[in-house]
């Protein structure tokens, strides 16, 4: 999974060339994530659902930092909690809707060489439990994603927990300030062999 969340992490960096456009890039995005999967294996990956891309699930957030967020446990699939703070809050609009997310900083993954400056967005909308995962999807960030007060957030690169493909995993449960109140049409759905 770290090799993956590398990737994940780094992958702007990398893929926007200027012959290719946005929704091509993401594409290559999407099919590096199956390739690459730890979890789902050889023909299954053909089970693994995605959304088309649209270029209007890719927003600019307004970011406001949580100065001195204390740590607390977040619940998980499982039996083991994982501590997390909240690092900040996005503010933007998708759909016409007004929406927000807090980020959160894993403790862990701050001790983590190479994952220092990871960041966390687990959600849920109005598709989870339909067309996507019921335990929510998650996005990623790096600490230089957010320049000043800003974010580009892309719904697009929305993923699945490894708990949507199989059982012995302790995904993050997204807390309920996390629950958007939209149907966000982006990203990873329903894995196909549940």
């Amino acid at each position: 999974m770290r090799n993956f969340l590398l990737y994940l992490l780094l992958f702007p960096v990398f893929s926007f060339g200027q012959s290719k456009t946005y929704e091509d890039s993401l594409n290559s995005f999407i099919k590096k994530y199956v390739d690459s999967h730890e979890v789902v294996k050889a023909a299954d990956k053909h089970q693994m659902q995605f959304y088309p891309v649209k270029k209007s699930y890719r927003v600019l957030a307004t970011f406001v930092k949580r100065e001195n967020s204390e740590w607390f446990a977040m619940s998980t699939s499982g039996k083991i909690k994982k501590d997390f703070r909240v690092f900040g809050t996005l503010s933007f609009t998708v759909k016409d809707s007004a929406c927000t997310l807090h980020i959160y900083q894993s403790k862990q993954l701050i001790a983590a060489p190479g994952y220092t400056d990871y960041l966390f967005i687990p959600f849920t909308d109005k598709t989870s439990g339909l067309d996507t995962y019921g335990g929510g999807r998650y996005i990623d960030l790096l600490l230089n994603d957010i320049e000043g007060n800003t974010c580009l957030l892309d719904f697009n690169k929305a993923y699945n927990p490894y708990c949507a493909y199989t059982t012995g995993y302790n995904c993050p449960i997204p807390p309920k300030e996390n629950d958007l109140q939209i149907a966000v049409e982006a990203g990873e759905k329903n894995y196909g062999g549940h």
